[in-house]
């Protein structure tokens, strides 16, 4: 038996909440994706005024951070010219993300599944993901 939870639709809607009110409280309506440990889509919300074109942005940051395990800027520091894994946002058809706005949601040490925002700046869209990611994280261990 798997002893990792799955995300559940009930847990992505904690973390839609947690970053609505996060993005209401900065004033910046967000692009919000929430997906589980493969990557796949859960749930997503466009916040009125949010961006139409960072719609698959956030839905490409939260699939980066669960497939890779990490923060999208913290991929972006090694994918730079000259790091270990430049010109991995050309790879998965170009869905790799290198800058900010991709958070991991961790069951312990275990990645499983994934936050990614977008509309803002990128200190913007992270300070949200991250407000979901700990919402969902700390719902998990209720």
């Amino acid at each position: 038996m798997n002893q990792f939870p799955k995300l559940t639709i009930e847990d992505a809607y904690v973390g839609i909440e947690a970053c609505r009110k996060k993005a209401a409280e900065i004033g910046v309506p967000q692009d919000i994706a929430i997906v589980d440990e493969g990557g796949f889509l859960l749930a997503f919300e466009r916040m009125n005024g949010a961006i139409i074109g960072c719609i698959q942005i956030a839905i490409d940051k939260a699939y980066t951070s669960a497939v890779l395990g990490i923060r999208t800027e913290e991929e972006g520091k090694i994918a730079q010219s000259g790091g270990q894994e430049f010109g991995i946002n050309s790879s998965c058809g170009g869905r790799i993300i290198i800058f900010a706005g991709g958070v991991p949601i961790k069951y312990g040490k275990t990645v499983v599944g994934a936050v990614g925002c977008s509309s803002g700046t990128v200190d913007q869209d992270s300070a949200v993901a991250q407000a979901g990611s700990n919402a969902i994280e700390k719902h998990l261990t209720r």
